[in-house]
């Protein structure tokens, strides 16, 4: 499948997004191990987790394939998107 670079970026600033939703409630919650969740926000932490490492593997596999069609270097291109994300972060 085809990907184009905005394609990366939305994909990018998804997986971040949903990362910082699983930080977000670890800080409001506290340590599992340390605090006795309820079991709804024991359900709330593990589907936030769920959809990070969705959203990651999905941005992660269209990036190797962005990279292998377009024969660019990895490198460059994850710096590139690394950039234009955090213009979008700034924009916002």
């Amino acid at each position: 499948m085809a990907h184009t670079f905005e394609e990366l970026v939305h994909k990018r600033r998804a997986a971040d997004l949903a990362q910082h939703r699983v930080e977000e409630l670890r800080d409001s919650y506290g340590p599992p191990t340390q605090h006795r969740w309820t079991p709804r926000q024991s359900e709330t932490y593990e589907t936030a987790v769920r959809a990070w490492r969705d959203l990651d593997r999905d941005a992660r596999t269209a990036m190797a394939e962005y990279v292998k069609e377009g024969g660019q270097s990895r490198h460059k291109i994850e710096a590139k998107l690394r950039k234009a994300v955090q213009d979008d972060d700034r924009n916002i």
